[in-house]
C-alpha cells in the first residue's frame, strides 16, 4: 500500500476519519466538563482538548505544521458544536451511558487509523507510525483527564490503548503488504471498535500490580 499524502483518496480518508473522531471525542470532553460543573468556557475547552490534542501532537511530531486542528476551521467548528450540544442538552445525553461508550470506542478507532495513515504518508518508520497512531487515539483523553486533575483513565483500566495499537498495527501491515488503503482502514477501525466493545462488555483490563498485598508495601505506607 503506497501511501501518498497528496493523493486525493488519502486526504479525503484522513479528513473524514479526523472530523468524525473529533466530534465523538469532543462529546466525551464536554461530558467530563459538565460532570465537573465547569462553566460554558471550561466545557468548550475540554471539548476542544479531548477532540484535538491527539491530532495536534501527531501533526507536530511528523512535521505537518500548522496542525490540521488549528489550520482548518472545520475541526474547531465541529468541536465547539459538540461542546455546545452537550452544555445545553447534557441531561438526556447523560442517560445514554452505553451509547456514549460506543461513540468513544468509535472515536478511538477512527483516530488510531487516521493517525497511523497520516504518519505513514509522511514516510515515518512503520513501527513508529503505529505508536503515533495509538497516541493519536488516546492523546485527547489523557489531556482531558489531566485538565480536571484526574489520573488518565487510559493508564488505569480497560483495553483502551491496546485496542488503538491493534488498529494501528493492522494499518501498518496493510502498508507493508500493499493492501488497498480504504478497505484496510475500515477493517482496522472495525477490529479496534469490536475489541473495545468486547472489553467493555466483558470487563477486560490489563493486569494491575497488587500493591497492597505485599507486606513490604504495607510497611511503606505506615
Amino acid at each position: 500500500m503506497n501511501v501518498d499524502v497528496d493523493a486525493l483518496p488519502i486526504r479525503q480518508l484522513t479528513l473524514v476519519l479526523d472530523l468524525t473522531g473529533t466530534f465523538v471525542f469532543a462529546i466525551s470532553g464536554a461530558m467530563q466538563g459538565v460532570r465537573h460543573r465547569l462553566d460554558i468556557f471550561g466545557v468548550l475547552v475540554l471539548s476542544f482538548a479531548a477532540a484535538s490534542a491527539g491530532g495536534i501532537t501527531r501533526d507536530l511530531l511528523i512535521g505537518s505544521t500548522p496542525p490540521a486542528a488549528i489550520a482548518d476551521w472545520r475541526y474547531c467548528t465541529v468541536a465547539v458544536a459538540a461542546g455546545l450540544l452537550i452544555f445545553f442538552w447534557h441531561a438526556p445525553i447523560a442517560r445514554l451511558q452505553r451509547p456514549i461508550l460506543v461513540f468513544d470506542a468509535a472515536g478511538l478507532a477512527l483516530f488510531a487509523v487516521a493517525g497511523t495513515t497520516k504518519a505513514l504518508a509522511f514516510q515515518l518508520n512503520p513501527m513508529m507510525a503505529a505508536l503515533l497512531g495509538m497516541l493519536t487515539g488516546i492523546g485527547g483523553g489523557i489531556v482531558r483527564d489531566l485538565l480536571v486533575a484526574r489520573t488518565p483513565a487510559v493508564l488505569q483500566r480497560d483495553l483502551y490503548a491496546v485496542a488503538a495499537l491493534v488498529a494501528a498495527v493492522i494499518v501498518v501491515a496493510g502498508y507493508l503488504r500493499d493492501w488497498p488503503p480504504v478497505p484496510t482502514a475500515i477493517g482496522a477501525a472495525v477490529v479496534c471498535l469490536a475489541l473495545r466493545l468486547v472489553a467493555i462488555w466483558r470487563d477486560w483490563s490489563l493486569p494491575v500490580a497488587r500493591y497492597g498485598d505485599d507486606p513490604a508495601d504495607v510497611n511503606d505506607r505506615r
